[in-house]
């Protein structure tokens, strides 16, 4: 059975850590950028997708209304997004992005690659090039799985805290 190949979890036990080392470096960077991380995910979207209403945006995040427009208010009082009317609707606003914030998300984006180059300096080419089709894939399918995943998630979370605390 799947569940029971040391794979697995091996893969689970990292996650948690790579995520809780995430969590601690985004505190740092929320610190010296004065932006929430989860504002950057906001920000990026608006710069890959264009402008949107902020409900579109709430879903393209994977997030509810309220906690996008706290992160919208926060980009909007940095003048990294604005409000305008909507090309379609003029009672209704879209989010776009400002030349400023395309600047700060070039900035992050640059960030982010030397970031990476760092971490994987002693790896080949080709070591980076598989870690990056096994990881695109992985969320790939974490992303298709999510539904299933949580409608299990009250199982899911006490066997994490069981195995990972």
């Amino acid at each position: 059975m799947i569940e029971n190949e040391p794979a697995i979890d091996a893969i689970a036990v990292q996650l948690v850590r790579l995520h809780r080392l995430r969590d601690r470096a985004m505190a740092q960077v929320k610190d010296r950028s004065g932006i929430d991380p989860a504002g950057f995910v906001v920000l990026f979207r608006l710069v890959c997708d264009g402008p949107m209403r902020s409900g579109a945006l709430a879903e393209a995040v994977h997030s509810d209304a309220s906690t996008v427009s706290r992160q919208v208010a926060q980009l909007v009082d940095r003048e990294l997004v604005r409000r305008v009317a909507d090309p379609d609707d003029g009672r209704a606003t879209v989010l776009e992005v400002t030349e400023a914030g395309r600047e700060a998300a070039d900035r992050i984006r640059t960030k982010r690659r030397e970031s990476v180059a760092l971490i994987t300096d002693d790896w080949s080419s080709a070591d980076r090039a598989t870690f990056a089709t096994l990881l695109t894939r992985f969320v790939d399918d974490y992303d298709a799985a999510r539904p299933t995943l949580l409608t299990r998630a009250p199982a899911l979370s006490s066997t994490a805290t069981e195995n990972h605390s």
